[in-house]
């Protein structure tokens, strides 16, 4: 048999979504369906004007963190401890166990260490790319987060 292995260069929405199908049909035979849900907060300010937002999205009752952003303006205010105090709040209404998000070693990683995230992964820095760290913060059974 021969196969043909092209790129999409336009990002197809139903090629993804049939992706999707393949990976989730063996998964929900099993009793573990993806059925992702998205999460975005938004933060304005009183103009109107953006000044941060956290989007997400939790599957396997995990909620993960794909962006926490806060604009230049608003870095050091709080914005973002209260972008992740309130998705953690979401997941726990939504009955999740916990939180994971990913940063570079440039970015923020003492932020999520001191909001109580530990350290779950890391891709090594190597030819120029610098280290990813993954983070995870898991919630008790009353719904108290606390780490691994």
């Amino acid at each position: 048999m021969t196969l043909e292995i092209t790129v999409d260069e336009i990002g197809d929405p139903e090629f993804a979504a049939a992706i999707e199908e393949i990976v989730d049909e063996p998964a929900a035979r099993r009793g573990h369906p993806f059925d992702p849900v998205p999460l975005h907060l938004k933060a304005v300010d009183a103009d109107g004007r953006l000044a941060g937002g956290l989007t997400a999205h939790s599957v396997q009752r995990w909620l993960f963190v794909k962006l926490l952003g806060v604009t230049e303006e608003q870095r050091g205010s709080g914005l973002g401890r209260r972008l992740l105090a309130r998705a953690e709040e979401i997941a726990r209404q939504r009955g999740l166990v916990g939180v994971y998000l990913d940063t570079f070693e440039f970015q923020a990683p003492r932020f999520y260490e001191s909001l109580g995230y530990e350290e779950c992964g890391r891709l090594p820095a190597h030819d120029g790319a610098p280290q990813r760290i993954w983070f995870a913060k898991t919630f008790d059974i009353a719904g108290v987060a606390k780490t691994q």
